[in-house]
């Protein structure tokens, strides 16, 4: 993560100012007949359902009858559903990957600022001269038919699978074709997701983000793989090449963070919303690699987590059932439970269960999202899709349940990539198990979509009542990795701790109580901060719906 070499706000900053308006979303259509579950899957996710409890059972929510009534009046209304959802305060968003979330607008904007080309073969941009098939990423910006094949190289906007190109296919592939783009503009894009988040009525973001590769990768070429992870991580960090990459790191941080701060006006009169988002990093490692690496890039998010609280998290990303991610599943769990071992700083959220029949064989299904828990130490889970097909899964649902590990789903996402939707999504699945799980974005810049369109497949595929929203937003809070105690009494339990539990949530002067506990824990204060919001919301849509 580098920091921009854009031009001076300029176009950046109006691209800013109106992303979220300007969004061109691509829903996938989901009425239940168009994609039958395959008959295996039916069968399980029928007798999930029949074991399971009822959704949101046993969970204390406010009494909020008039927008509960304002919400029923607009189901059948896709734009007063939509602008209600728009309107309505998300929480936060766990599970956002940077270099997927920023809009492909910016990222042509940035490529012509550069003076990038884009192969009209095969739509990769890259540094010039623009010859042959390249051609200059700026025509992009005046030329609509090459802009509009762009987006569609570069998005999964106007997509349509083919017996050529998978959806799954299409929309990882898109990543190689921005690289040399991303790799520069950390802190542009940056700015864009905060002040998008910001817009649709978010407080909280976890980004994914790889910092220092190059550095990391030649690193591990001193590394020898084996079982003796003692003896790996200490050839890691003999000779001071890990600390080096640490505080090359956290400086390129500094750097970033000074810059998209500087883009949104942050600290002057000007300042846009994105300012207000609290944003924390999550350290990805890159599982299609080699065995040194993926463990030399796992100490790296551990011991920047130690050195950083802006780090908060690892996680393992590129496609699960690519070659190298199944094939060493088993290994980079274990990797993580000795890892686990030796830090205790850093959060594991983990992508597992983001596979179907389709594209992964019976036994890789049967045990990712148990080993991600159970041996890889994951307090989330990021998609979780297949996790009917776990041996044991009910009992797995359970354990979940009782660990309260949370689910990661970015519905859009999962119906784009894995073509998995409505009835035969677990989202209900999860919810009747009483497992937490909150909605996510994933690549938004990629899908074409945004942090509201999650939460209207969500009320229309599930029929969802207000209080179900409030929960999402509230387990998306009480999951986020930030330090201090929640404003909750217990896990998932949205009761208030005892020290504010006669205080009116969100009201503008807590007990002397409460506020000693908001004083000392930003988590307790970032959820009052959400209860606030929910609370102006209520009043605003209970009027409405007088």
């Amino acid at each position: 993560m580098r920091s921009g070499r854009g031009r001076p706000f300029g176009r950046v900053g109006l691209l800013l100012a109106a992303v979220a308006p300007a969004l061109t979303l691509t829903l996938v259509p989901q009425p239940a007949s168009a994609q039958p579950a395959p008959p295996a899957q039916t069968q399980l996710r029928a007798q999930a359902q029949a074991l399971g409890g009822g959704q949101g059972a046993g969970r204390e929510q406010d009494h909020v009858p008039g927008v509960e009534r304002y919400l029923d009046s607009v189901r059948g209304n896709p734009a007063a559903l939509r602008a209600f959802l728009f309107d309505f305060p998300k929480g936060g968003d766990l599970h956002t990957h940077l270099p997927g979330a920023v809009s492909v607008e910016l990222l042509i904007h940035l490529a012509a600022g550069d003076g990038m080309c884009i192969d009209t073969v095969t739509y990769t941009a890259g540094p010039g001269p623009c010859v042959g098939t390249l051609r200059p990423a700026a025509d992009a910006e005046t030329d609509p038919a090459f802009r509009t094949q762009v987006i569609g190289a570069w998005s999964m906007e106007g997509f349509v699978p083919s017996p050529s190109e998978s959806g799954h296919d299409h929309f990882f592939a898109t990543f190689f074709k921005v690289g040399a783009i991303v790799a520069t503009h950390s802190a542009d894009m940056a700015a864009e997701v905060v002040q998008k988040a910001a817009v649709q009525h978010e407080v909280y973001m976890e980004s994914m983000t790889l910092q220092q590769f190059p550095a990391i990768i030649e690193l591990a070429q001193r590394v020898t793989p084996s079982t003796d992870f003692a003896a790996m991580r200490a050839q890691v960090l003999a000779g001071g090449g890990m600390a080096r990459i640490v505080a090359a790191a956290r400086a390129e941080l500094d750097a970033d963070q000074a810059r998209y701060r500087s883009l949104l006006h942050c600290g002057t009169p000007q300042a846009l919303a994105g300012c207000d988002v609290v944003l924390r990093w999550i350290h990805t490692v890159l599982r299609e690699f080699p065995p040194n690496v993926v463990f030399t890039s796992m100490v790296a998010g551990f011991e920047l987590a130690e050195a950083d609280s802006r780090y908060v998290a690892v996680n393992l990303v590129q496609p699960e059932d690519g070659p190298i991610s199944s094939g060493d599943y088993h290994l980079h769990m274990q990797m993580l439970d000795y890892l686990r071992g030796v830090y205790h700083r850093s959060h594991i959220t983990l992508h597992a269960g983001e596979s179907t029949p389709a594209l992964s064989p019976p036994a890789d299904l049967a045990f990712h999202i148990r080993e991600a828990v159970l041996l890889g130490h994951a307090e989330r889970i990021g998609h979780g899709v297949d996790v009917l097909g776990e041996d044991n899964h009910q009992q797995l649902l359970h354990l979940m349940a009782a660990r309260h590990i949370m689910v990661e789903s970015p519905l859009v996402s999962n119906a784009q990539i894995l073509e998995v939707s409505g009835p035969d999504h677990p989202f209900p699945v999860y919810r009747q198990f009483h497992v937490p799980i909150a909605l996510a974005t994933d690549d938004e810049g990629v899908s074409r979509t945004d942090m509201t369109a999650q939460f209207e497949m969500a009320v229309n595929n599930y029929q969802l009542s207000y209080r179900d929203l409030v929960e999402l937003t509230r387990t998306s809070l009480e999951h986020a990795f930030l330090p201090g105690a929640s404003l909750w009494r217990a896990p998932d339990d949205f009761r208030p701790a005892l020290a504010c539990a006669h205080d009116l949530l969100g009201g503008p002067q807590p007990s002397p109580s409460c506020q000693l506990l908001l004083a000392g824990s930003a988590k307790a204060a970032l959820q009052w901060r959400q209860e606030s919001l929910l609370r102006a919301f209520e009043l605003r849509y209970d009027q409405a719906a007088a």
